[in-house]
């Protein structure tokens, strides 16, 4: 399977593997170094390293070399493009939700429900007197 090339799709897809989450939340302590890092974990090195990459091309750390030493640190601002698609859908599927909520309880009082476009209004041929309809509408 071809690697996503957009930048939201590198975020979910770094996000995707528990091993990375788990590196992500080592480094939130702040940096550290690529051994300190791989400690924890029963894989290689270059397995760790290879995820490390993964999580670099996502713009979630930067990688730094000094000396010996190879340091690692969060970028939390690689997550705004991924936390800006979950609010923008997070209100959808809420107004969603609310709009199922009110059908359901719509229901639980035994009246039949009104039909409603995305936006929340009725539709305009959905008047009591059925003005508008035709008779297979009806």
């Amino acid at each position: 399977m071809p690697i996503a090339t957009d930048p939201l799709s590198r975020i979910f897809f770094a996000l995707a593997d528990p091993t990375r989450r788990a590196i992500l939340d080592r480094l939130a302590a702040g940096s550290a170094t690529v051994g300190h890092l791989a400690e924890p974990f029963a894989v290689s090195r270059p397995a760790i390293s290879q995820h490390l990459g993964v999580l670099e091309d996502a713009g979630l750390i930067e990688r730094t070399r000094t000396g010996q030493w190879r340091t690692c640190a969060l970028r939390p601002e690689g997550m705004t493009d991924a936390e800006a698609w979950v609010a923008e859908h997070r209100a959808l599927w809420q107004s969603r939700f609310d709009r199922l909520d009110d059908v359901l309880r719509t229901l639980g009082d035994g009246a039949a429900p009104t039909p409603t476009d995305p936006a929340g209004a009725p539709p305009a041929s959905a008047d009591a007197s059925g003005a508008g309809q035709t008779e297979e509408d009806r």
